[in-house]
């Protein structure tokens, strides 16, 4: 399934300008559709929507207007990593990058290196074959909340 977007969408591009795989399409002020075949589902377009135009494949309405700064990111326990680097090929929007060096023993690992190029889409926690990426949502403290 895919988001859709429904009829009080007015236009705004915003949607085009956050999905991660450019799945929306549509005129400056009249209304955009989703490519049902290209969606992932990150939510990223909802997240942005200032008409509340999108919603779920569940016919519910996608949390909307959400500051970039509130949107879940991913957090790695390096103490499981094996480097595989599954998380990094999985972004859709390649802001996981990987370092050179020895934490832990590692000799690469990854991190997030773009947070604001981030939809929140949890690719990277699915295909870790190590389980050692959680999505979490920051807190005014810098701490999170696990998605």
């Amino acid at each position: 399934m895919s988001m859709t977007i429904s009829e009080a969408c007015t236009g705004c591009t915003a949607c085009v300008k956050v999905c991660p795989v450019n799945a929306i399409s549509g005129v400056r002020k009249g209304r955009h559709v989703i490519d049902a075949s290209r969606c992932i589902e990150c939510g990223a377009c909802g997240r942005v929507c200032p008409a509340n135009a999108v919603y779920d494949d569940k016919n519910k309405l996608v949390e909307r207007r959400m500051p970039r700064a509130t949107w879940a990111k991913p957090v790695f326990d390096l103490t499981h990593c094996i480097s595989c680097e599954a998380c990094g090929q999985k972004c859709p929007t390649q802001c996981i990058g990987f370092s050179k060096g020895d934490p832990g023993g590692l000799n690469v690992w990854p991190s997030l290196v773009e947070p604001a190029k981030c939809v929140s889409c949890g690719y990277c926690a699915f295909y870790c074959p190590m389980d050692c990426i959680t999505i979490v949502t920051p807190t005014a403290k810098g701490e999170g909340d696990t998605v």
